[in-house]
C-alpha cells in the first residue's frame, strides 16, 4: 500500500517468520483494518477518491458488492476513527465497541469457502455495505484478540511524530514501528543524540 501502511503481502512475510498467533483470516483483518486506519493521515488523505477506495479493495481483497460511489467512500472514510479507538480503548472499551459494531451491523457469524481461501469467518451478507463488511471482518477480528488475552498486540507506532495503528504478530511481541521508515528515523535520532553526546 504505502510506505506506512501494511499491504497483504506484508502479511504473508511475517506468518512465514513468527509463529502464527491468530487464525489467517483474523491476521488479514486485523492488517486490513490497521492499514484502513492508517490510510488517514494528518497530512494527506489517501482514501481522497473513490479510485483510491477501489485500489484499496482491490489490495486487500475484498470480495461481495460494491456501490462505488461517493457515500460508499464515505461510510468507509467515517469508519476508521472507530477502529482508530480500538487501538486507544482499554479491553472493557474495545469489547463494548466491537458488541457495538456487531449489533448495528447485524452479524451473523457463518463459515464460508471463496476464492483461495478455505473456510473461514464471515458475518456479513457478500451483498452488505462495504463499510459494514470492512467494520465486522475487523470487529471479528477484534473478539479474537480480545478472547485470547492479545489486546497488548494492538498498538500505536512508537515514533514520537506517527500515529499509525500497529499490529503485533511478532513471536516476542517486539514490534514498535508501523514501518521501516519510522524505525529508521528514530534510531537515527538516537543514534545522532548519542554522538552529539560525545
Amino acid at each position: 500500500m504505502t510506505e506506512r501502511g501494511y499491504a497483504p503481502y506484508t502479511l504473508g512475510r511475517l506468518t512465514k517468520e513468527v509463529n502464527v498467533v491468530f487464525a489467517h483470516d483474523t491476521e488479514v483483518a486485523l492488517n486490513a483494518a490497521a492499514g484502513l486506519v492508517n490510510t488517514e493521515q494528518s497530512d494527506a488523505d489517501q482514501l481522497a477518491t473513490v479510485p483510491a477506495l477501489d485500489r484499496f479493495v482491490s489490495a486487500w481483497g475484498w470480495t461481495g458488492s460494491r456501490r462505488g460511489d461517493t457515500t460508499e467512500l464515505d461510510r468507509v472514510r467515517a469508519l476508521r476513527p472507530r477502529l482508530r479507538a480500538l487501538w486507544h480503548a482499554d479491553e472493557d472499551g474495545v469489547v463494548e465497541a466491537v458488541n457495538g459494531m456487531l449489533r448495528e451491523a447485524h452479524a451473523l457469524p457463518q463459515l464460508v469457502r471463496h476464492g483461495g481461501w478455505g473456510y473461514h469467518l464471515h458475518a456479513t451478507s457478500p451483498e452488505a455495505p462495504l463499510a459494514d463488511r470492512m467494520m465486522v471482518e475487523a470487529a471479528m477480528a477484534i473478539v479474537d484478540v480480545v478472547r485470547s488475552g492479545e489486546l497488548d498486540r494492538l498498538r500505536v507506532c512508537g515514533a514520537p511524530d506517527c500515529e499509525d495503528v500497529v499490529v503485533d504478530l511478532s513471536k516476542n511481541r517486539s514490534r514498535r514501528y508501523c514501518s521501516a521508515s519510522c524505525s529508521n528515523r528514530v534510531n537515527m535520532a538516537a543514534f545522532r543524540a548519542r554522538r552529539a553526546r560525545r
